[in-house]
């Protein structure tokens, strides 16, 4: 017990967090820097601004929508300063999980990475339902009305947005590159 303990809360070094990095195997560097700003400001616009402003303004917050956008946006600003200032302390890949394991242990670490992978699961989910109301919204405007098992399912399934999801995925799992490039056709 006291060895899965001392597992748990062990640490890794700066240095040597740098030493796998520049001596482990290596993830190819497909995107740029440009790259990565587009496409977390299109999430951001995409997911914040386009998906549920109006129904938020309408049914809940009226006018007050603006404080609470300049709140949110002064705390995802905090955010970004605290990322800058740990990838400026541990300049390696890996995210929050890798500051996590340089300072608080591997346990911690593993927490902190499996639940990034749930907030990305659940961000890519809320954008697919929004992404998928506005296509039916577009193709209504259109004259092309789906049928009902597409469009109201007895099971509620989304499925505009989960087709998306799974030809993304799919795309990414293939070429990073070209999932980026489908995102922006």
């Amino acid at each position: 017990m006291k060895d899965l303990l001392s597992k748990a809360i062990r640490r890794s070094s700066i240095a040597n967090l740098q030493n796998q990095e520049e001596h482990g195997p290596k993830l190819s560097r497909v995107l740029s820097a440009w790259d990565l700003f587009v496409a977390g400001f299109g999430c951001i616009i995409g997911a914040g601004i386009f998906v549920l402003t109006g129904v938020a303004a309408a049914q809940h917050a009226g006018p007050g929508i603006i404080i609470s956008f300049a709140l949110a946006g002064a705390l995802c600003a905090l955010v970004a300063m605290a990322y800058a200032e740990l990838a400026s302390m541990i300049p390696v890949a890996g995210s929050a999980y890798t500051y996590a394991r340089a300072s608080l242990g591997e346990l911690i670490s593993m927490l902190i990475g499996w639940d990034l992978i749930l907030e990305y699961n659940v961000g890519a989910s809320g954008v697919a339902v929004g992404w998928s109301g506005y296509l039916q919204a577009i193709l209504k405007e259109a004259g092309i009305s789906l049928p009902a098992a597409l469009s109201h399912a007895p099971s509620s399934i989304p499925w505009g947005s989960l087709l998306l999801t799974i030809l993304l995925v799919g795309g990414a799992f293939f070429s990073f590159r070209r999932a980026y490039q489908l995102r922006f056709a």
